[in-house]
């Protein structure tokens, strides 16, 4: 027997499920219970951000270095185990936020057993159980309705439409929605797994981190890197070996740990460890910044993704709209409006029983508590009317009648066709519209269900309603046209409705598509994507599918959204946004939430992202060109079976002043530079060639101080780093321009720290530097100023290239 149904429906007394008939169930696996269980597994998340060969080849490094007494020559080891500890914490945010995914908020159900009612936990609901609905409670398993006074369900955040639905016996109560007037009775007809809810939110518990073009560029670098790493490793401890008199001398001798040493310098320089621990923390001061403006970051990619965004796909019911109905307006019928039509409809806003809609008019027409009704009609949305009768001793004496024009009103009556034509011209504009109509008499009431409007009723005003526009949409959505951000607009409600709002918010929309004639052919989809901007009675699984199919078409699609509804679409999107009243499921599958609800957050999460981009591609250009001359050392001085020019402790040095350092600071600092695709191709072509050039000028050095002789190693190596160092400050500067008052203090300090590391005799010492004679610091400084000159020639070449550099 599969969870959550029954072999067979037997009859549910009034006094609900007894303990035992509850017992059974539970037994047979028909509770309310749906397993939590993302696809990664803490170890898988451990192993995937731990096990990998890069850190195999750290770790071996740092622990042969620790064994032979360098422990100076180690420091690489902790940002190695930053890099890991940021990648399991990071990952497993993101598990736990889909652990906790959740359509149902309410912790408790009311249900009825052994004729007495209780509150239960909703995991304890089980099959049959039969549920008392009270207005302002969540239905907690779809259910069929048994009894119903005036009952209405609000499904918006399961199926998009904002208008609630009238529930009467035999109908279905779904999951996930809230009873918003009225009260009933249901019996569980689904559990569990098998509940709606739980069928919506699936897909969405399937675990995926968000589509980062830095990530995946660094991810693809790092795998041609792990290609060539090998084989230049035994080239490189080859070399090593040979240059301290060949493998068996080497050994007898001893002097292979200084080759040891030199090769771990080689390898650890080749892999950009501080690139990406400095992208983690780029993204993660970004998330804290954002945090700061009520922008809560569910993964730190996120914050980049936003910035590369094309297309922003909206929902309207709590996105563009608070998600609740205001009055619009009266209009006028031709005719003067009977006596007391204003009194009339304060009592409509003010009555207890007054569904979503009426509730509206409270404000615009209070009700003083004068009237007293003869009799009433509650709404029903199966009639879409309801009504009042007051006596002759008010002053809105009669039958008065609200509700919809077209079954309020006699069709075909010339004194009522000039009224419907005008309520339809209202409606077609996106305005929900009742009449308030007036008829003599008393409203007589034996049977509410069987109720019969009044004969020959009078239209007195034409009233109507409009979704409350957030007050900050229109700003925000003309800041994302400013910016060439394509905008659509996707709700379940009916394309007029959902036109109506696009135009008050400033787009012009020509028009809303109905998704039921909405193509299943994905490239005819793709097409009516392009050409269309609202679209209305839109599917869930619709949504998902426009989503794909914008992305198919080449966009970065981000999708915002409030609505369980909306879980599947914000989980297919490059950037899901949830707003802060959101349900639960759907922020645990957004990677930003709105905490406070405010669209025009979005702005700033769109500078923050650009900033960061703008920055780590910066940066990003050092590290490489860092990485491309320890490959293009490691081939070179392994094939001419020369010793490596520094030490790790070295390199250390010389990579903290010339990137780690100024990148660190480059990388938070403001840049509202827009982006563009093309990351990894932008910075490999500047990276490339001045990792050559660098290469290049440290090689020519070593070739001088190997032909001239008599240069001590110490001395040779001090005068590679001081070659090395002038270069790649040079690097620093073009990278850094345009430069201004902050950047040229950081490259300022940045020499005076190269200056203090060569001459204060503590860090001379522990660098193991020895200042070299004249000839070979004059060789050392030549060499250095043809690689400054190469790079300048680079520089201009590449911002030529890009101009949006």
């Amino acid at each position: 027997m599969s969870p959550g149904r029954a072999p067979h429906r037997p009859r549910v007394n009034s006094l609900g499920l007894s303990g035992r008939e509850v017992a059974i169930r539970v037994e047979a696996g028909l509770g309310n219970r749906v397993a939590d269980d993302s696809s990664r597994s803490l170890w898988q998340i451990f192993r995937a951000n731990v096990l990998t060969m890069f850190n195999a080849i750290v770790a071996g490094s740092f622990v042969l270095l620790l064994l032979l007494g360098e422990w100076r020559d180690a420091l690489f080891g902790f940002a190695a185990v930053s890099n890991a500890v940021i990648g399991v914490v990071q990952e497993y945010r993101a598990k736990r936020s889909l652990d906790r995914l959740a359509v149902l908020d309410a912790p408790y159900a009311r249900v009825l057993r052994d004729g007495s009612v209780q509150d239960i936990a909703i995991q304890d609901v089980v099959l049959d159980d039969v549920i008392v609905l009270r207005t302002g409670d969540q239905v907690s398993a779809d259910a069929a309705v048994l009894e119903s006074e005036g009952l209405q369900i609000d499904e918006s955040l399961l199926t998009g439409e904002s208008d609630p639905v009238d529930k009467g016996p035999g109908t279905e109560a779904l999951s996930g929605s809230s009873v918003v007037a009225g009260q009933g009775r249901a019996r569980v007809v689904r559990v569990g797994a098998d509940s709606f809810a739980s069928r919506l939110t699936a897909e969405a518990k399937r675990f995926s981190l968000v589509n980062s073009e830095i990530r995946s560029s660094l991810n693809r670098i790092l795998r041609w890197i792990s290609w060539g790493l090998l084989p230049v490793m035994a080239l490189v401890v080859n070399g090593q070996m040979q240059a301290n008199g060949g493998w068996e001398q080497a050994i007898s001798t001893g002097t292979w740990r200084t080759g040891a040493v030199g090769a771990v310098a080689s390898v650890i320089a080749m892999i950009p460890l501080g690139l990406v621990l400095l992208t983690s923390v780029a993204f993660a001061v970004g998330g804290v910044r954002l945090a700061r403006e009520k922008v809560l970051i569910q993964e730190l990619a996120a914050v980049e993704g936003l910035a590369r965004v094309d297309v922003l796909c909206l929902d309207k019911t709590g996105t563009l709209t608070e998600g609740r109905i205001v009055f619009d307006a009266v209009h006028g019928t031709g005719a003067a409006p009977a006596p007391g039509w204003e009194d009339a409809l304060g009592w409509f806003g003010a009555d207890p029983n007054a569904n979503a809609t009426a509730r509206c008019l409270g404000e615009a027409f209070p009700a003083d508590g004068g009237l007293s009704p003869v009799s009433a009609v509650a709404f029903s949305s199966a009639r879409k009317w309801s009504a009042v009768s007051f006596g002759e001793d008010h002053g809105a004496e009669g039958i008065w009648v609200l509700g919809a024009p077209d079954l309020v009103l006699t069709a075909g009556d010339p004194d009522t066709a000039q009224v419907l034509n005008a309520a339809a011209t209202l409606a077609s504009a996106g305005l929900r519209t009742l009449v308030l109509a007036h008829a003599p008499g008393t409203l007589s009431v034996k049977d509410p269900q069987e109720a019969q409007l009044p004969v020959g009723p009078v239209p007195a005003v034409l009233l109507t309603f409009r979704e409350k526009v957030r007050p900050d949409a229109d700003r925000t959505l003309a800041f994302f046209r400013e910016q060439g951000v394509g905008l659509r607009i996707i709700s379940g409600d009916d394309p007029h409705t959902v036109s109506a709002v696009a135009r008050e918010v400033g787009l012009d929309t020509g028009g809303g598509y109905d998704a039921r004639h909405l193509p299943t052919d994905p490239e005819l989809m793709a097409e009516v994507m392009e050409n269309h901007v609202v679209f209305g009675r839109v599917t869930p699984a619709q949504k998902k599918d426009m989503i794909r199919a914008l992305q198919r078409s080449g966009h970065t699609v981000a999708m915002t959204g409030d609505g369980v509804n909306d879980a599947l679409a914000l989980k297919e999107a490059d950037i899901g946004i949830a707003m802060g009243s959101a349900a639960a499921a759907t922020k645990a599958v957004s990677r930003l939430v709105l905490l406070d609800g405010r669209f025009d957050r979005l702005p700033g999460v769109v500078a923050e992202g650009r900033r960061v981009i703008a920055n780590i591609e910066r940066v990003s250009m050092l590290f490489l060109t860092k990485t491309t001359y320890a490959i293009a050392l490691s081939v070179v001085f392994g094939a001419l079976l020369w010793a490596f020019p520094f030490l790790p402790r070295q390199l250390s040095a010389t990579d903290g002043l010339t990137i780690g350092i100024p990148a660190f600071f480059l990388a938070l600092m403001p840049n509202t530079r827009r982006y563009t695709s093309g990351f990894l191709k932008r910075s490999l072509t500047f990276a490339v060639p001045a990792g050559l050039i660098v290469a290049a000028a440290v090689l020519a050095l070593n070739a001088y101080s190997t032909l001239t002789s008599g240069y001590t190693a110490d001395a040779a190596r001090t005068a590679s780093v001081i070659t090395l160092s002038l270069v790649a400050l040079w690097i620093l500067v073009v990278t850094s321009r345009p430069l201004n008052l902050q950047r040229s203090a950081i490259i300022g300090a940045m020499y005076t720290g190269l200056l203090l590391v060569l001459t204060v005799p503590l860090l001379h010492d522990f660098f193991t530097f020895e200042w070299p004679p004249a000839a070979l610091m004059a060789a050392s400084l030549v060499a250095a100023l043809g690689g400054t000159l190469a790079v300048e020639i680079l520089a201009r070449t590449h911002s030529r290239r890009y101009p949006h550099e």
